[in-house]
C-alpha cells in the first residue's frame, strides 16, 4: 500500500472494506462497502453485535470508493460497523445500473440503504437494534427520506441535506439548476412529485432523532433547509440537534469543524443509542447538546 502522507495510527486499528453485493426492491442485486468494527485493544462481547452506521454517497450520480478515509475508522475503532452503500444510479456498475435513478431519486437510493442494512442484520454482522444512517448534500436527502419514509433507523445524521426539492429547485446554484429532471421528473410539470418526496412535507411520519450540521455560507443546499427540519422536529418534540458552523459553505474544510462535527455526531449517537464512548470530547464540541438545540 502507497501513502501520500504519512498516517500517525497504527495500521493495526484500521478496519480493511469489503465489497458486498446484496437483494434490494424488486429482485435486483445493489453494492456496498462493508467496514467491521475493529479496534486491536477491544473486542465485542459474546452475543453482542455493533451498531451499524449507514452511509449515503452525495451526487447522487457519484459512487463510494475503497479510497482510504480517516473518517470512516473513526467510527470503526469506535465500535460502530460501517456500509458505504453504493445505490442504483451510482457510477461503475454500467449503464443499467446507473439509470436506475431515472425518475426514482428519493425511492432506489432509500431502498437500496434500507436493504444494505437489513442484509447485514440478516448475516449477523451487526444490531438490527441500533442501525443509524447519516449522509451529505444529496446523501444527506436519502439519509433524511429514509427516516421519514422507513421505519428502520434508530437516529441519523444530516451534513447540509436536502429536505425540500421544491425549494432547492427555486434556490440552487445555475450549475445544477435542470439537474434533478432527470431523476424526478421536469419541474414545475411533475410538482406533485417535489411534494410528495420532499421529507418536510411528510413530518407526521418522522419520530426518528436527528442530528444537523450545516454550513451557513452554502449556496448549493442552503441553511434554511436544515431550519425547517430544525423546526419540524421542535414542533413534534423528537431529539433534535442543529450545529450551523460560521465559514463553512457545501462541505467542511477547517479541520477543527471537521472534529466538532464528528465528535458531536458521536455524542448525538451515544445519547440516543445508549452507548457509552470512551473519548474526551473537550467542553463546546457538542458532548453537552441538550435533547432538542439550536446551538
Amino acid at each position: 500500500m502507497k501513502q501520500s502522507r504519512p498516517i500517525p495510527v497504527d495500521e493495526a486499528y484500521f478496519s480493511q472494506p469489503r465489497a458486498i453485493e446484496f437483494e434490494t426492491t424488486g429482485g435486483r442485486s445493489a453494492h456496498a462497502y462493508y467496514y467491521p468494527a475493529r479496534n486491536v485493544d477491544f473486542r465485542c462481547p459474546d452475543g453482542e453485535r455493533p451498531p451499524l452506521l449507514v452511509i449515503s454517497h452525495g451526487g447522487p450520480t457519484e459512487s463510494a470508493a475503497t479510497s482510504f478515509k480517516l473518517s470512516y475508522q473513526f467510527w470503526t475503532s469506535r465500535g460502530i460497523a460501517v456500509v458505504d452503500v453504493n445505490y442504483g444510479g451510482s457510477t461503475g456498475y454500467g449503464t443499467e445500473y446507473r439509470r436506475r435513478l431515472n425518475g426514482q431519486w428519493g425511492i432506489v437510493d432509500v431502498d437500496d440503504c434500507v436493504n444494505a442494512a437489513l442484509h447485514l442484520v440478516r448475516e449477523g454482522e451487526v444490531d438490527g437494534e441500533r442501525l443509524i444512517i447519516r449522509g451529505g448534500s444529496a446523501g444527506g436527502y436519502t439519509t433524511l427520506a429514509a427516516l421519514t419514509f422507513r421505519d428502520v433507523f434508530k437516529v441519523g445524521a444530516s451534513y447540509y441535506g436536502i429536505c425540500d426539492l421544491e425549494a432547492l429547485v427555486a434556490e440552487t446554484h445555475k450549475f445544477e439548476a435542470r439537474y434533478l429532471d432527470s431523476m424526478i421528473g421536469p419541474y414545475p410539470e411533475r410538482r406533485d412529485l417535489y411534494l410528495e418526496r420532499s421529507p418536510i412535507n411528510h413530518t407526521d411520519r418522522l419520530s426518528c432523532p436527528i442530528i444537523l450540521l450545516q454550513g451557513l455560507e452554502d449556496e448549493v443546499v442552503p441553511p434554511n433547509q436544515a431550519e425547517k427540519m430544525l423546526k419540524a422536529l421542535q414542533k413534534k418534540g423528537i431529539p433534535v440537534a442543529y450545529i450551523p458552523f460560521e465559514g463553512e459553505q457545501h462541505g467542511f474544510r477547517k479541520p477543527e469543524n471537521i472534529k466538532r462535527a464528528l465528535e458531536a455526531e458521536l455524542n448525538f449517537y451515544s445519547r440516543i443509542l445508549k452507548f457509552d464512548i470512551a473519548d474526551d470530547i473537550e467542553p463546546g464540541q457538542g458532548e453537552d447538546l441538550p435533547a432538542s438545540t439550536h446551538t
